[in-house]
């Protein structure tokens, strides 16, 4: 009989593989954790705001989540559900090292977007073009970081995960006029700092694939044993 590789797992419908997860199936772990590390990772960083917290905020998570895999009944989606723990962990750590929202951000944001005026957003393989947009997706990064978290976690999950009005609702547990309405006025205060140009950069801000979401979903099925 053939054996059963991570890969096979990934095309898996999301009840059958949760299924294999509560089943203590290790291959089904990576799976789930491939599915979600980007989105999850960018939950993270919106609240921390720091790269390797917001890694070690995920790991601390799928942990928790992992542990209590038999709790989750199937009302909402794993990414959901996932979604709050995450934003738990994190939450938790902001209370533990009492950090407040530095509002100022977007003001320097804003005037770093104003002095660089960058002509169109062309793909190419020149690295002087590659380094242009490197500095923009910066721009771009300190700009929502800079943003009141409540606005920031509606941005990253509308805007650069791309999840609906109702997914976004259903992953943050809100009303879905709240989430519209959190957008609008995230939008408005990125208005002046981030030009039209920047659109095509934003699908990858903060990126968390490859050689990144392996060394997460290794570590976490390490310290499981």
């Amino acid at each position: 009989m053939r054996a059963t590789h991570a890969l096979d797992y990934l095309g898996m419908p999301e009840a059958e593989l949760v299924g294999f997860a509560r089943a203590g199936d290790r291959a089904a772990f990576r799976a789930i954790m491939t599915r979600c590390n980007q989105r999850l990772f960018r939950v993270a960083r919106a609240v921390v705001r720091d790269e390797s917290e917001a890694e070690d905020v995920l790991q601390e998570a799928y942990m928790r989540a992992f542990a209590a895999i038999a709790n989750f009944r199937g009302e909402a989606g794993i990414a959901t559900w996932l979604t709050r723990i995450v934003l738990n962990e994190a939450h938790g750590r902001l209370r533990r090292r009492k950090v407040t929202v530095d509002l100022d951000e977007l003001e320097t944001a804003q005037e770093s977007a104003q002095v660089l005026n960058f002509p169109g957003m062309i793909r190419s393989d020149d690295p002087e073009a590659d380094a242009a947009r490197a500095q923009i997706r910066h721009i771009l990064e300190h700009a929502v970081d800079a943003l009141p978290e409540p606005f920031r976690l509606v941005f990253i999950l509308r805007e650069v995960e791309g999840l609906t009005v109702e997914e976004t609702a259903d992953h943050l547990n809100l009303k879905v006029e709240t989430v519209k309405t959190r957008l609008h006025r995230a939008r408005r205060r990125l208005r002046e700092a981030l030009d039209a140009q920047l659109a095509d950069v934003m699908v990858g801000a903060y990126p968390f694939l490859g050689a990144r979401c392996e060394r997460i979903s290794d570590a976490v099925l390490q310290r499981m044993g």
